[in-house]
């Protein structure tokens, strides 16, 4: 028997990454009470949902949404262009996640706290957004 594998030329990829989500919001006072390591995690975790979000909120706000979706043609030049945009934005968080699990360890982490909070305001501001 032989098992055949394809990628299904009609599927429609997300102009949004579907991994581009935060499991849980956190407060102030939760985060104080984390250690560094786990800080560090949230922080990078939050550095991926932006870089996979921020520059797509002209067409959409939320992970799922499609070319289809937006009225935009599902070509093969349109596809060719969300695939290689994708792997760009990879191989970036890629090297930024590295240059962080290096270079943030020696940050303050009152600093760190705050830039996780400051992601996560941003974040929730995209609801927003969506309401302009």
């Amino acid at each position: 028997m032989n098992i055949v594998s394809a990628q299904d030329k009609k599927t429609n990829q997300s102009i949004i990454s579907t991994t581009a989500t935060i499991r849980k919001y956190y407060d102030l006072k939760e985060l104080q009470n984390l250690k560094k390591g786990e800080l560090l995690e949230l922080y990078i975790e939050r550095i991926n949902v932006l870089v996979k979000t921020l520059p797509y909120i002209a067409l959409a706000t939320k992970p799922g949404v499609t070319l289809t979706d937006l009225g935009i043609p599902n070509d093969n030049d349109n596809k060719k262009v969300l695939t290689e945009q994708e792997e760009i934005t990879n191989d970036f968080l890629n090297t930024t996640v590295a240059f962080q699990r290096k270079m943030t360890p020696y940050s303050d982490t009152k600093n760190l706290i705050a830039a996780i909070l400051f992601y996560e305001n941003t974040l929730k501001s995209l609801h927003e957004f969506n309401e302009m």
